[in-house]
C-alpha cells in the first residue's frame, strides 16, 4: 500500500483514539467530522493511481484543516485538552511523499523523486538525528568540545530536513496556474502583480550561487512576503520569518532530467507548484504577528 495512505489509516485510529481518551461525546461534532473521515477512506482502492490518490489527499487535507480549526476553536475555550506530540532528540522520520514517485512527471522525473527523497531527504533525517544525540550527550557528560561541529550538523541537516518536508507538500500532480484568495491579494499588494512576483522568484532561484534553495517567506515583523535565497539550506537566510513556497536547487533535485540547465527545471517546476497547500500555510503564518519594528 502507498505509504500516504497507510498513514491516512493510522491518522484515524490515532484520532479515534484521541476522542476516546478525551471522553468526547458521540453527539459531538467532531464526531461527525471524524466519521465523514472514515467514508472517504472506505472509498480507497489499494491498486488505486497517483490522481486518485491526489484527490484522496486533498479531501484528506480539507478534513484536517477543519478538524484544527475545531481544536483550536476549542482550546481557545479552555474545553479540551490536547497534549502536543514532541520528537524526541533523534527520532525524526523520513515523511512520506503524498502522491507517487512518478506523479509530477514531465516536470520532474520518477527517477529523480525516488533519488531525492529516498537518499538525500532520508540522509538529512539521520544526520539531524545524530546531531541530536550527541548534543543530548554532550548535556549529559557536560563536554562540549565538539559543541561546534554538531552544532553547524544541527543547522546543516536539520534545514534540509524541514525545507525538504515542505518542498514535497509545495507540488501537486494538479499544480501550476496562480494562487486565489488572501494569499494572491497579499502577494499583489507587496510584488505589485503575480507576474512580478513569479519572475523575482525564478530569478532568485536562477542566481542561487551553489546548492541551495529559494524560499516566499512571510515576515509576522514586517508583516509582508519576501523572497529569500538560501545557500546549502542555512546560509544567507533571515530570521522571524516564516517559510511558505520552497524550490530546491540542489543540483540533485534536476540535474539526472535537466543535466546542467538549472533554468528550464525552474521553469518547469510552476506547473506543479501546490497554490493550495501555499494558501494553507500563508493562512496559518498570518495569524502570529510581532510587534513591527
Amino acid at each position: 500500500m502507498n505509504e500516504y495512505l497507510k498513514n491516512v489509516f493510522q491518522w484515524n485510529e490515532d484520532m479515534r483514539a484521541f476522542l476516546e481518551s478525551e471522553n468526547i461525546e458521540e453527539s459531538n461534532e467532531l464526531w461527525d467530522k471524524l466519521d465523514h473521515m472514515t467514508a472517504i477512506m472506505e472509498t480507497i482502492d489499494h491498486s488505486m493511481g497517483d490522481k486518485e490518490i491526489e484527490e484522496i489527499h486533498e479531501k484528506v487535507e480539507e478534513l484536517h484543516g477543519e478538524m484544527e480549526q475545531y481544536f483550536n476553536h476549542r482550546l481557545s475555550l479552555g474545553q479540551i485538552y490536547v497534549n502536543e506530540v514532541s520528537v524526541q532528540a533523534g527520532k525524526h522520520e523520513l515523511p512520506p511523499l503524498p502522491y507517487g514517485y512518478n506523479a509530477l512527471e514531465p516536470y520532474i522525473s520518477e527517477e529523480i523523486m525516488r533519488l531525492h527523497h529516498d537518499k538525500h531527504h532520508k540522509s538529512y533525517v539521520d544526520g539531524l538525528n545524530k546531531a541530536e544525540k550527541e548534543l543530548e550527550k554532550a548535556r549529559n557528560s557536560g563536554d562540549f568540545s565538539l559543541v561546534k561541529h554538531w552544532s553547524r550538523e544541527l543547522a546543516f541537516n536539520g534545514s534540509g530536513h524541514y525545507l525538504h518536508t515542505i518542498f514535497w507538500g509545495n507540488m501537486s500532480p494538479q499544480g501550476g496556474g496562480e494562487p486565489t484568495g488572501e494569499l494572491k491579494k497579499e502577494i499583489v499588494k507587496y510584488f505589485g502583480s503575480f507576474e512580478a512576483f513569479k519572475k523575482h522568484f525564478t530569478e532568485a532561484a536562477k542566481q542561487v550561487e551553489g546548492s541551495g534553495w529559494t524560499i516566499l517567506v512571510w515576515s509576522p515583523r514586517a508583516r509582508h512576503l519576501e523572497v529569500l535565497q538560501s545557500e546549502k539550506h542555512q546560509n544567507l537566510t533571515q530570521w522571524d520569518t516564516i517559510p511558505l513556497l520552497v524550490l530546491d536547487v540542489w543540483e540533485h533535485a534536476y540535474y539526472l532530467q535537466y543535466k546542467n540547465d538549472k533554468g528550464a527545471y525552474i521553469d518547469s517546476w510552476w506547473n506543479i507548484v501546490n497554490w493550495d497547500n501555499v494558501s494553507r500555510r500563508f493562512q496559518k503564518a498570518h495569524e502570529m504577528k510581532w510587534q513591527p519594528f
